[in-house]
């Protein structure tokens, strides 16, 4: 028989109908919990005799993802308290991610329910609210949509499966259609569908785990963190060479190896590494991977910043005639700031990292935080060579499409990319060369960093120009080769130049990528991956 505790502590306890283990609802709002002994996801009823519970399903293993979080964990947001009750995980095109399952410290019967989502390397701290109106179809990713008084830009639309569960929840986990929405006033919005049921709208803002006060979180009892105790062994044999990969960060999707340099699909937990995709030895990047720097993001302090990541992307041109952009990109990573990326084009370095909001349309181009951008270029682009751990499942030839912007003074920037059925947004400003060659401690000749042609325009030094001249030529030769590989060269092997085969898969090819302007690469682009709970 269940037993019914005051109502002032809102706990309510009672046998899962399955096994017989206790299962507790510390929220008088949550309709559904998943025991933790047999695995059953239950469901919450209220009758005239009192709550029952009964099973309606069979959850998932939760799959081990290194998380500092678990149930029990307590935090303050807002000069609220707040307790981890329950988790999701959740997955679909573009990845994997947990949504853990917050109840606050609120008075009343029915408390607000938030969650705790991953977005884009970092995390969003979402409240439901109550939508009286019926939601318009999404018109399309990157399209406006106005909803609950606002204007909202769409940013993904997935459909979202449920890997696992545990602990309580609001409602039992369903899969169904996910539609993320962002806004300018920095926020995300999130539409879920489910079957023959209203959709749930909640609403929230990105926090940073350092800021929320944890409590209770997974340690060892030496007080190390189990996280990165478990992650701190975790070894895995390439799937193409067998080499040993050890990833450093508890995030990484995806990781480079060391000795063949396969792109490796990373696994959940301890299962073996099965995904791999095979790339030539490339030039190694001006900054080494595992090296730390400090710089200051805008709106921000100064922070270490690990180079975990490194990539090799170009633009794709419409035409034969269109002159080509090359550019690198370093994963930045803090332990409490997230990530960041440092671009580095011909033009100068950047700072970059990911918005949790979306600006809005503006003559010309668009505005965010009081600034105007104007367009400067619109193309493809993608992905030639890979080094190191990414948070999101990187991919060789991972073609995006891009669109960069810049204020008048050239001093703030803003890029849009677009893979599939996701957009998103990432802001910046230029990093003088000799910044940033100090900050990584690097004994490279400054010229190096140099991404101007100034740098060609003194005959003071002609040795200097030349050696610096011979190494971007080196290093464009390099890019060059990899942007223009025939991407259908084993249909050509197997089938011979003239085949169908071959021309089908080059006229395909061909038409995968849009480039409109003049030159792309500029600053702004990035392959963040990510999304609104990954």
């Amino acid at each position: 028989m269940a037993d019914q505790a005051p109502a002032a502590q809102r706990r309510w306890r009672a046998a899962c109908p399955n096994c017989g283990a206790p299962v507790e609802f510390a929220s008088a709002a949550s309709a559904s919990a998943v025991c933790g002994f047999c695995r059953s996801t239950l469901l919450r009823e209220r009758g005239a005799q009192g709550d029952t519970l009964s099973r309606i399903g069979q959850s998932a293993e939760i799959f081990e993802d290194y998380s500092p979080l678990q149930l029990g964990a307590t935090g303050r947001w807002m000069g609220s308290g707040f307790a981890v009750v329950g988790r999701v995980q959740r997955g679909s095109e573009l990845g994997n991610w947990n949504e853990w399952h917050l109840l606050f410290d609120a008075g009343g019967d029915t408390p607000r329910v938030a969650w705790l989502s991953e977005d884009n390397g970092q995390f969003v701290l979402s409240l439901e609210a109550p939508l009286d109106e019926i939601p318009p179809d999404a018109p399309g990713v990157g399209l406006p949509l106005t909803l609950a008084g606002q204007r909202w830009q769409v940013a993904a639309v997935v459909q979202a499966a449920v890997r696992a569960a545990e602990g309580e929840l609001p409602r039992p986990p369903k899969p169904g259609r996910v539609v993320e929405l962002r806004n300018a006033q920095d926020e995300v919005g999130s539409l879920e569908y489910r079957d023959g049921e209203r959709p749930v709208w909640s609403v929230g803002r990105a926090v940073a785990l350092a800021d929320l006060a944890l409590q209770g979180l997974r340690t060892t009892a030496e007080g190390e963190s189990i996280a990165e105790a478990k992650f701190a062994g975790r070894s895995i044999a390439c799937p193409n060479c067998g080499a040993p990969l050890q990833p450093k960060l508890s995030q990484s999707k995806s990781m480079v190896c060391a000795q063949c340099q396969a792109v490796v699909d990373l696994p959940e937990g301890d299962a073996k590494a099965l995904g791999f995709t095979p790339q030539s030895p490339g030039l190694q990047p001006l900054i080494p991977l595992g090296r730390t720097g400090t710089l200051v993001p805008y709106g921000q302090k100064p922070e270490d910043w690990t180079v975990v990541g490194y990539q090799e992307r170009c633009d794709i041109p419409e035409d034969a005639d269109d002159e080509q952009s090359f550019w690198r990109e370093y994963l930045l990573f803090n332990r409490l700031a997230g990530f960041a990326f440092l671009v580095d084009t011909r033009e100068g370095w950047s700072l970059v990292r990911t918005l949790t909001g979306a600006p809005t349309t503006a003559r010309g181009g668009v505005s965010w935080q009081g600034r105007n951008y104007a367009q400067r270029w619109a193309y493809g682009a993608k992905t030639t060579h890979v080094l190191g751990e990414f948070y999101w499942p990187v991919r060789l030839d991972d073609r995006v499409q891009v669109i960069d912007y810049v204020t008048p003074d050239g001093q703030y920037l803003l890029s849009r990319e677009q893979q599939g059925p996701e957009v998103t947004w990432s802001s910046g400003r230029p990093v003088p060369a000799d910044v940033v060659q100090k900050a990584f401690g690097l004994s490279a000749p400054a010229a190096q960093f140099a991404r101007d042609a100034s740098a060609f325009s003194s005959g003071s030094n002609l040795l200097r120009n030349i050696v610096i001249g011979l190494f971007l030529i080196v290093l464009l030769f390099a890019l060059l080769r990899a942007c223009s590989r025939d991407d259908c060269q084993g249909y050509k092997d197997s089938f011979g130049e003239n085949s169908n085969e071959y021309r089908q898969c080059r006229a395909s090819s061909r038409g995968s990528g849009v480039y409109v302007g003049n030159t792309g690469g500029s600053y702004g682009g990035y392959s963040s991956g990510g999304g609104g709970h990954k």
